[in-house]
């Protein structure tokens, strides 16, 4: 009998720790009202909204990217640039003109290290072309899609897509248009990202 006890006892120490690993609405993420249109098809969508020079965001930046290389095949992950100031701006420029050139898986590391490594501010465009341009970019090119009016409406976009979805921080993820993740540890947040993406998987399947 006292070994049933101890078992027993155990065992609901193990489902209660089960439990409170499970991720929680309100707790490890919330709900966006409204809503957001995704952009991504019969794909769940998600966003990670950042800046390079976030401490927070470089932390996580090698998880997620470990994350990606065996993320679902029904899962597209999508980088946003955040600006909430105007000294921000010139690296989501240089997002946006790296990956219109076709250099942004290259250097997007890189771009982390200068900020959070190597303590480098690059916060203007002379400098940030360059930067790029030591790193094999053509520099010409990078000024024209630095300074194109395409570039320009993404920059527009980008800035109010933090007003749709509700952006205070980064890093922030938002899964679907429908669920926002943020403030959690690397590893703690690439476990509920993983929950959210099963139950807006769920969530789509009742469609």
């Amino acid at each position: 009998m006292k070994l049933f006890k101890q078992l027993f006892a155990v065992t609901l120490l193990l489902l209660a720790s089960q439990a409170f690993a499970e991720a929680q609405l309100g707790r490890d993420y919330k709900e966006l009202s409204p809503s957001q249109p995704t952009h991504t098809g019969e794909k769940i969508e998600v966003l990670e909204f950042f800046f390079y020079g976030c401490s927070h965001c470089f932390h996580l930046h090698p998880q997620l990217v470990s994350w990606e290389k065996k993320m679902p095949k029904d899962v597209e992950l999508q980088y946003v640039p955040v600006i909430f100031r105007d000294s921000w701006e010139p690296m989501a420029r240089t997002f946006y003109a790296l990956e219109s050139l076709g250099q942004l898986r290259r250097l997007h590391d890189d771009l982390f290290t200068a900020w959070n490594v190597n303590s480098m501010v690059l916060d203007e465009e002379k400098q940030i072309q360059g930067f790029v341009a030591q790193r094999g970019v053509d520099g010409a090119k990078f000024s024209a899609a630095y300074n194109s009016f395409a570039l320009s409406s993404k920059i527009t976009r980008s800035k109010q897509m933090l007003q749709d979805y509700g952006i205070r921080g980064t890093p922030t993820l938002v899964v679907d248009g429908k669920y926002a993740i943020t403030g959690l540890t690397p590893e703690v947040t690439i476990q509920v990202l993983n929950e959210v993406i099963a139950k807006a998987r769920k969530e789509r399947s009742k469609r």
